[in-house]
């Protein structure tokens, strides 16, 4: 009898994974490496990309690096076309690409808002569709993890309306790709919901020290999250251990969200 750890396993999987050049990216690359899986990766910063292929091949692990703007049908494409013929699969994709900015909704740019939302919302819409498509070809499922944030959930302090409603409609997103595409192609959809983390685009809020202590303050445990926190929830999202799992958001936010 199988043990209950092997449902976590991803060996002789591929696994895709966008803004993997730093931070809960890079993390989540390796995370998916060390359960077996070979890993594509993409991002905009070739250089620091590299370093994360680097760590991924250090494990034993395939990887191929794809020079990636979500915004960008053909990126999405040509990353899912360089994980299909040079690893095999695809059959995980973890959207994790994004930017923000903190200004007063009221001095916001237009186009910066327009930015932000691209990459969040239509990049992961672009890359799902474009990954869909590889599995229903390949006649096999799959698993999507989609990034949301417990910002998509609750105001913060901090202003930041593009990037708040962006990760609100992943939300939507989500329960919608879930319900087109779990029961009739297999394909399970699920968002990633997480707090403020020490590594990543939150890694800044350490720089300023009201900020940082507000944020503390508002998780049960006076502390920021760190990027090996996210490793059990990501695993059982895109392996066989969430396999009834579809359509959800799973918060990892240090009861920032009960508060």
């Amino acid at each position: 009898m199988a043990s209950v750890f092997d449902l976590f396993k991803l060996d002789g999987k591929v696994a895709i994974v966008t803004g993997a050049s730093s931070g809960l990216g890079a993390s989540f690359s390796v995370v998916l490496a060390e359960a077996g899986a070979d890993v594509a990766i993409g991002a905009r910063r070739v250089d620091l990309l590299d370093e994360t292929k680097q760590t991924v091949e250090a494990l034993g692990r395939r990887c191929v690096a794809v020079e990636t703007d979500v915004t960008s049908v053909e990126d999405c494409e040509r990353l899912v076309a360089a994980a299909k013929e040079q690893l095999g699969g695809p059959h995980i994709l973890v959207n994790n690409a994004g930017i923000n900015a903190v200004v007063p909704a009221h001095r916001e740019d237009p186009e910066e808002f327009r930015r932000i939302v691209d990459v969040h919302l239509l990049g992961t819409f672009q890359m799902s569709q474009a990954f869909a498509r590889a599995c229903i070809e390949g006649g096999h499922g799959g698993a999507i993890v989609n990034l949301a944030s417990v910002v998509g959930m609750v105001a913060t302090d901090a202003p930041q309306a593009a990037y708040g409603s962006a990760k609100s409609a992943i939300f939507g997103l989500t329960r919608e790709l879930a319900n087109q595409w779990s029961g009739r192609r297999g394909i399970r959809v699920n968002a990633l919901t997480p707090g403020l983390f020490l590594e990543g685009m939150s890694a800044n809020i350490q720089l300023n020290d009201k900020a940082y202590a507000g944020a503390r303050a508002m998780t049960v445990y006076d502390r920021l999250g760190n990027a090996p926190e996210l490793a059990g929830p990501l695993l059982l999202l895109v392996s066989d251990a969430g396999s009834y799992m579809t359509g959800a958001s799973l918060v990892v936010d240090g009861g920032w969200t009960i508060r």
